[in-house]
C-alpha cells in the first residue's frame, strides 16, 4: 500500500482482527480509501469464550441516565464490530478523523460491485503467518451471533450463489485467455511481427 489507489478492497478472511484493524486506521488516515469485505471471517486469537466474557463485559458499558438516547451503542454486525475496532484507533471526533472514517467501508459477504473488483490481502495480519501453529482463535462472525446477529445463514447464502458465479466467470477467463495467445502465436511471424516487435509490442 505504498502508493494510492481510488479504492483498495481488503479480503478480510483468514485476518487477525486487530493487526488488520491498526494497518488499516494507518491507511485511512493518510488518505487511502478502503473497503473490507468478508468481515464475518476475520479471526480474533484466543479462545471463543474469553472473547465471549470480554465482549459480554463491553455490553454492560452503558450510559447511566437513558442508555437509548445515550449510547454506547453494541453493535452486533460482524462488519460493524471491525468498523468500531477500526475507530478506535482513529481520532474519529476530530475533523481530521471524521474523514477517514468516511473512506472506510465494512461489509459481510461480497456484495456487487467489489465481486468483481480484485481484492488483496495483508501479509502482515494473516493468521497463518502471525499466529503460532496450535493457538486457539475465533471468528467475528461467531462472535455476532452469539449475541444476537440473525443474518448469518442468508450471507452464506449470498456467498454460495456468488461462488457459483464467480467459478463460472474464471472459467470463461481461462478460455478468453488461451483463445488470445493461440491467436497472437499465429499471428506473431511475418514482416508485420518484426516490425511490431522493433517498436516494442
Amino acid at each position: 500500500m505504498a502508493t494510492f489507489d481510488p479504492v483498495i478492497v481488503i479480503d478480510g478472511k483468514g485476518h487477525l482482527s486487530g493487526r488488520l484493524a491498526s494497518t488499516v486506521a494507518k491507511q485511512l488516515l493518510m488518505g487511502q480509501k478502503i473497503v473490507v469485505v468478508r468481515c464475518e471471517a476475520i479471526n480474533i486469537s484466543g479462545e471463543f469464550f474469553r472473547a465471549k466474557l470480554n465482549y459480554q463485559a463491553f455490553l454492560r458499558k452503558q450510559t447511566r441516565f437513558n442508555a437509548w438516547r445515550g449510547g454506547p451503542w453494541h453493535y452486533r454486525q460482524p462488519s460493524k464490530i471491525f468498523w468500531r475496532t477500526i475507530r478506535g484507533m482513529i481520532p474519529h471526533k476530530t475533523p481530521r478523523g471524521a474523514a477517514a472514517m468516511a473512506r472506510l467501508k465494512t461489509f459481510e459477504g461480497i456484495p456487487p460491485p467489489y465481486d468483481r473488483k480484485k481484492r488483496v490481502v495483508v501479509p502482515q495480519a494473516l493468521r497463518v503467518l502471525r499466529l503460532k501453529p496450535g493457538r486457539k482463535y475465533c471468528s467475528v462472525g461467531r462472535l455476532g451471533r452469539e449475541f444476537g446477529w440473525k443474518y448469518g445463514d442468508v450471507v452464506e447464502r449470498l456467498e454460495e450463489r456468488r461462488k457459483v458465479k464467480s467459478k463460472a466467470y474464471y472459467e470463461r477467463k481461462k478460455v478468453a485467455v488461451r483463445q488470445l495467445a493461440q491467436a497472437r502465436e499465429k499471428a506473431g511471424g511475418g514482416e508485420v511481427g518484426e516490425r511490431l516487435a522493433e517498436f516494442g509490442y
